[in-house]
């Protein structure tokens, strides 16, 4: 992840943010933190209230990433006119509904009312902007800009073009999302869900087996991922990982020697079903663990693991640079 800019490159720049829930109101405090000037369109009546809100939550953890935080909602406003909302936009992140009625309606109307060089993006997690773009005249213009949830902190920007978006649109995504500190990275083919949440699906299958199977506790498993692969994949992630695995010979010594072990280990993989047993299990073992200390305890101690990471990380990022 980039560092925390004191001059931030994106000062000045308008973006309209559609819809303010838990996404958009997380992407408002990263991007007001970055200079912009935000507005936020949704009909809810209270959405003031709960943005800022929202908002005052995140500013800890945008302060500790070196973020000044100061008077952060100076330049927010708020609308219920799309229209309008978008009008001035030099970004558009769409934070709406997962319906897909919905997202081809709205791009509609924001390719006709948004500036022609506005970067039009959505945050959709489920949708690829192939399917959202259908009643745009020019498609070429709409691209995924998936966050890691939440948005003003978790460094992943997961950038989608489809068959149709301008190579230049993708390239000026990358550089927005990267101008505000994330790390984005180019998905080169639409698949559902993605990279990331695949990947997130693939642990928690497996995961809720040996949950399942009583093989090991909920709390348990999280222990053995935290303290093991957890860390291993935050730093090399698991290409790289394998790839020093196989001592001097790399990943090519690591496929011979272990290729095929680990081969047959897909097939012993488990399928287990969230039916409610395995759900009413799930539950009960979080309530006699997580469950003994308060929600709001439990995030706010996992931000600041999250943040001691992240800085961890940008500060050897930096020190590799400089050296």
């Amino acid at each position: 992840m980039t560092t925390a800019k004191q001059d931030p490159i994106q000062g000045g720049k308008r973006a309209a943010i559609i819809g303010g829930g838990v996404i958009g109101a997380s992407w408002a405090a990263l991007f007001l933190a970055n200079g912009l000037k935000v507005i936020i369109s949704d009909p809810d009546p209270a959405i003031e209230t709960k943005v800022k809100a929202t908002i005052e939550t995140a500013i800890p953890s945008l302060a500790a990433m070196g973020y000044d935080t100061a008077d952060l909602t100076a330049n927010l406003s708020f609308g219920s006119d799309t229209a309008s909302a978008v009008a001035d936009a030099d970004i558009v992140q769409e934070c709406g509904p997962e319906r897909l009625d919905f997202k081809r309606s709205l791009w509609k109307l924001v390719e006709e009312a948004a500036p022609k060089d506005a970067l039009l993006c959505s945050s959709s997690s489920t949708i690829p902007a192939s399917v959202q773009s259908d009643q745009m005249t020019d498609k070429a213009r709409l691209i995924i800009g998936h966050p890691f949830n939440p948005p003003h902190l978790m460094p992943l920007v997961e950038i989608v073009p489809t068959l149709a978006t301008d190579p230049a649109v993708t390239a000026k995504a990358l550089e927005f999302y990267q101008s505000v500190g994330k790390v984005p990275r180019e998905i080169r083919k639409e698949v559902t869900g993605f990279v990331a949440n695949r990947l997130q699906a693939a642990i928690f299958r497996e995961s809720v087996y040996l949950v399942s199977e009583g093989v090991v506790e909920l709390d348990e498993l999280d222990d053995i991922m935290t303290n093991s692969l957890g860390i291993r994949w935050a730093t090399s992630g698991p290409f790289l990982s394998f790839h020093l695995g196989g001592g001097a010979g790399g990943l090519r010594h690591f496929l011979e020697q272990f290729g095929p072990p680990t081969e047959a280990s897909w097939k012993v993989l488990g399928q287990p079903k969230l039916d409610e047993a395995t759900k009413a299990l799930l539950i009960a073992q979080v309530d006699a663990t997580y469950g003994k200390s308060a929600f709001k305890d439990l995030a706010e101690t996992r931000d600041a693991k999250e943040i001691a990471v992240i800085n961890g990380l940008a500060g050897i990022d930096r020190a590799s640079h400089e050296g």
